[in-house]
């Protein structure tokens, strides 16, 4: 291959593979079979109602299962209150149930479901399971690479449940949400791929929004980020997220995202 995607992550493992890797959502692309990847994702959000910055740290480790099985495991910690502290953790599975692979481009589907406990008050009618709300989340994603410009839309329904002994206090028709995604990304650097070793430059838009089915309701977020391939094994991102549409009321509608990653492949013989 003389060129690399914006989120194409190219792998040796036994053979040549590809993935694409957005910021913000996940693809119906999954990672190379029998590697592990170890992640720390660091968020500030501004919180509306006084302007002032939380900490959210979700440390996650990711199983590459097999070639179409992808595993994730993370925790959740954060300064919301007086004291850094963890609030609970979740899991994450998903699927590629279907896949048409070409010489430039492929098209690819994939099914998710996600669970997740948080111990913290409920702030929120908006329901967030990167370090909100309890809950539960099932949906579908599809991919489409075409050269060095890949493509990603998806939805999901949602459904938080009560934070341990915090309850979801914004009623029980409120607890069910669709949640949806648009992704686009293009290779930046290098122009010409040469050698595993050079760092790829991968830029990014998505769209994130969610709509509660009991109020009609919903918020979309603009996301653009720019993201480091380092050697083949390190990634790096960097992005920053804002809301264009506020009707479903949220803590926060602004933040930054810095998130660092480390593949280990083959570590499962």
């Amino acid at each position: 291959m003389k060129s690399i995607t914006i989120l194409l992550f190219l792998f040796v493992c036994n053979k040549l593979s590809a993935q694409e890797l957005f910021v913000f959502s996940e693809p119906a692309s999954n990672m190379a079979t029998k590697s592990i990847g170890l992640r720390l994702n660091n968020n500030l959000e501004r919180i509306s109602a006084t302007g002032k910055y939380n900490y959210y740290l979700n440390p996650e480790i990711m199983w590459g299962a097999t070639k179409k099985l992808m595993l994730h495991a993370e925790g959740y910690f954060n300064n919301s209150t007086a004291t850094f502290k963890a609030t609970g953790g979740g899991a994450y599975a998903k699927y590629r149930f279907y896949s048409q692979d070409e010489v430039h481009s492929h098209f690819r589907m994939a099914a998710y479901a996600r669970a997740t406990y948080n111990n913290s008050a409920v702030s929120q009618a908006g329901i967030d399971f990167d370090g909100y709300n309890s809950g539960y989340e099932a949906g579908i994603v599809s991919t489409k690479l075409i050269n060095k410009v890949a493509l990603s839309a998806g939805g999901s329904f949602v459904h938080a449940t009560d934070n341990g002994s915090n309850k979801f206090y914004y009623g029980n028709n409120n607890r069910n949400a669709i949640a949806y995604n648009f992704s686009l990304g293009k290779l930046l650097l290098p122009k010409e791929y040469v050698s595993y070793n050079q760092t790829n430059v991968n830029g990014m838009l998505e769209l994130l929004g969610q709509t509660n089915l009991a109020t009609g309701k919903s918020f979309i977020d603009l996301a653009p980020s720019v993201q480091f391939i380092i050697l083949s094994k390190m990634r790096v991102d960097a992005g920053y997220k804002f809301a264009l549409v506020k009707d479903l009321q949220r803590t926060s509608t602004q933040g930054f995202l810095l998130r660092i990653e480390y593949n280990l492949f083959n570590a499962f013989k």
